[in-house]
């Protein structure tokens, strides 16, 4: 298969990124749920807030790399969509790239509310760059109101996908999965 995305079908590339940002986001969701219910004499307290940031701010590079190669690569034919359905897939897309971004932010906001830089993987330091009155708080519940509106909106945007799959007949969910040797 093909790096770069063709007519008929996303590149290997595009597959990659889109499948791997969609299996981060459930596991910093899920690592978010344990945070929340974490207490201090937790013995992972400390470990699992610091491998949910650190997949955070590696995953703003990966929106971004994702993002540019987006610019760089056709897009497969949609023919297969009505016309509704297309205008909803290109929004719904544009979208997860806003709010996605809105929420590496916030939660990048959240970490480093304190001054201090924030260690990814202890491989390097992300510096804070903004510390505000109570950005920790607000940035806070901005955080979980917009992973729960990606969670909400990716959920929608797979039964969308299998719909349109298997009771429509279309196409699309094929184009975004491996061909595992076919030629297209």
């Amino acid at each position: 298969m093909p790096v770069r995305n063709s007519h008929a079908r996303y590149g290997w590339m595009s597959q990659w990124l889109h499948w791997l940002m969609a299996l981060a986001i459930v596991v910093l969701y899920g690592l978010g749920l344990w945070i929340d219910e974490m207490t201090y004499n937790d013995p992972l307290y400390q470990t699992i807030p610091h491998i949910h940031e650190s997949i955070g701010i590696i995953l703003i590079g990966v929106l971004a790399f994702r993002f540019a190669w987006r610019l760089i690569n056709i897009e497969p034919n949609d023919d297969d969509l009505k016309p509704l359905e297309r205008l909803g897939a290109k929004i719904v897309h544009r979208g997860f790239y806003v709010l996605i971004l809105a929420l590496l932010i916030s939660g990048y906001l959240i970490s480093t509310a304190d001054g201090r830089a924030l260690a990814v993987f202890d491989w390097f330091h992300v510096p804070s760059i903004i510390q505000a009155r109570h950005q920790e708080d607000i940035a806070g519940d901005v955080h979980e109101i917009l992973a729960d509106a990606v969670l909400i909106i990716a959920a929608v945007h797979a039964l969308a996908a299998l719909k349109h799959h298997y009771l429509d007949g279309g196409d699309s969910l094929r184009r975004m999965l491996p061909s595992f040797g076919k030629s297209d």
